[in-house]
């Protein structure tokens, strides 16, 4: 089954197309790898039936088949497809996945699916078309196997920001662009000058968004220079609730320059606001960031 759709530009540069060295580099990141693993050898049972979106090398599909259940394991990029079959041959389990070189939105799986995995996410749920794919295969599963849903993996994800002081300075070049940091390293070219807080949340068997619209407050905890927004996604891959715990995998942060600097303290408050389309590109997500001092009424004074 090949894919019906044409590949436009961006999905070959990035998007859905990423190059095979980001999947090598993918393979490596501990807490990623870790979560996915943990969360599907906790659910996934021999004789179900789990389907991947986007399986990429395959890892997340093999990890599914050693606990008995058989795999459709799609992908779009031919190129990756032929390398997941490959690697899943070299680790015995090419009779327990099939790959499909395919369009995970238009996929129909052969039978009901027991569960789903779908890692197609970037930080804030830009570039990648993770909330797009998710909804799509449960629109095309319930027109072809009825009402019920499939657990997916990830159940949830949580989007958040934080204002930032962020030192742009390369041995004397100004260079305020923006910047990807790993979320377990030291970061000594940033300062948080606000709490992380919230914008959108939602679990992936309800209602996805396919855009963000949001406009709050945020309170000032450090003084220091704002010129920057950190977006910060934490993915909980499975939720256990008789445990009160979840397998939890953090996006690279982004941190986005703002196109001015002020001067803030601690204790005062900023309007932020932003708005873009799930999938967007970086520059829809930092183009619509907005940020002013939230307006008083003043207070009439009583004779």
């Amino acid at each position: 089954m090949s894919s019906s759709r044409p590949v436009t530009s961006a999905e070959r540069e990035l998007g859905q197309f990423i190059p095979l060295h980001y999947h090598w580099t993918m393979l490596q990141d501990e807490e990623r790898v870790t979560a996915f693993r943990d969360a599907i050898t906790h659910f996934v049972r021999p004789g179900m039936h789990v389907v991947e979106l986007g399986g990429g090398t395959g890892i997340l599909s093999s990890f599914a088949a050693r606990c008995g259940a058989s795999v459709e394991c799609v992908e779009r990029n031919p190129e990756l497809a032929d390398t997941a079959r490959r690697l899943l041959a070299l680790n015995g389990l090419d009779r327990q996945v099939q790959v499909i070189q395919a369009d995970a939105r238009d996929f129909v799986p052969s039978r009901p699916a027991d569960a789903v995995i779908c890692e197609m996410l970037h930080v804030g749920l830009v570039r990648e078309r993770q909330t797009e794919v998710i909804q799509a295969f449960k629109d095309n599963h319930q027109r072809r196997f009825g009402d019920r849903l499939p657990r997916f993996f990830p159940e949830a994800s949580i989007l958040m920001v934080q204002l930032v002081q962020q030192d742009h300075d390369y041995h004397g070049y100004r260079a305020p662009v923006p910047v990807f940091q790993a979320p377990g390293a030291s970061q000594p070219r940033t300062i948080g000058l606000s709490d992380p807080v919230v914008y959108s949340q939602f679990c992936y068997d309800e209602s996805i968004p396919q855009s963000f619209d949001w406009t709050d407050t945020v309170s000032i905890v450090q003084s220091g220079e704002l010129n920057a927004v950190r977006f910060l996604t934490m993915n909980l891959i499975g939720i256990v609730p008789e445990q009160g715990s979840a397998m939890t995998w953090r996006n690279q942060f982004l941190v986005t320059p703002l196109p001015s600097n002020s001067r803030v303290q601690a204790g005062e408050q900023r309007t932020l606001s932003l708005k873009y389309d799930a999938g967007a590109e970086l520059s829809a997500l930092s183009e619509s960031l907005k940020l002013s001092v939230p307006h008083q009424v003043p207070q009439r004074r009583v004779a």
